[in-house]
């Protein structure tokens, strides 16, 4: 009875890092720009899911960005910089560096929609590097991914000024306390240590 109380503890603390999570983005501009982003993750050991829906732009490439801030009150100004707690370059969605907010493009069709769907190993809605709170922003020109010459290649990717932005909010609540976790493919190796965490733990009480 002891061992499958403990292990009952034990996986308690596992399993609270299992519940999923969903955020959602009202994305709202000056130039006529509006839309909604959604971001799902079931776990917090698996890539986030992030759909767009946005109308009003000009047909072709807008960068799309996570920014450090929240911060509406000056409109999309005031979201600050590219959301980069590693403090590396800019680059593309695939590049092994790259800012935590680089998301790439996304592409507007002849009538000004983008609408579009893909997963993220970077981006998280777990632990102390939660994108929750923080802001998404469309840029009016095509994200260069870190790849041109320009001098603010590597730190923008030359994106242009913001169309519209919006803050990154819980769309189903959570209760579970927070922990530490990294997502997608970093998470992997936490998963595997709790697996053998507890083993360990089940050989430890069946012996006592």
């Amino acid at each position: 009875m002891k061992v499958l109380i403990a292990l009952s503890t034990v996986l308690c603390v596992v399993l609270a890092k299992d519940q999923p999570r969903k955020a959602i983005v009202f994305l709202q501009g000056t130039s006529g720009a509006s839309g909604n982003v959604t971001i799902s993750q079931p776990s917090c050991t698996e890539p986030v899911f992030i759909e767009i829906n946005v109308g009003g732009l000009t047909p072709g490439k807008h960068g799309f960005h996570i920014h450090e801030k929240g911060d509406l009150t000056d409109g999309c100004a005031s979201t600050g910089g590219h959301y980069n707690p590693d403090k590396v370059s800019h680059g593309a969605p695939n590049d092994q560096v790259r800012h935590v907010g680089d998301l790439g493009n996304i592409v507007a069709d002849e009538n000004g929609i983008a609408k579009t769907s893909y997963s993220d190993t970077v981006v998280s809605l777990y632990g102390a590097r939660s994108v929750l709170g923080r802001a998404i922003v469309i840029h009016a020109e095509v994200d260069d991914l870190g790849k041109t010459n320009h001098p603010d290649s590597l730190k923008t990717g030359n994106a242009g000024g913001r169309v519209a932005c919006g803050v990154i909010g819980v769309l189903e609540p959570f209760d579970e306390p927070d922990q530490e976790c990294s997502s997608g493919q970093q998470g992997l190796l936490p998963a595997a240590t709790v697996t053998i965490t507890i083993s360990l733990f089940v050989a430890r009480l069946m012996v006592l």
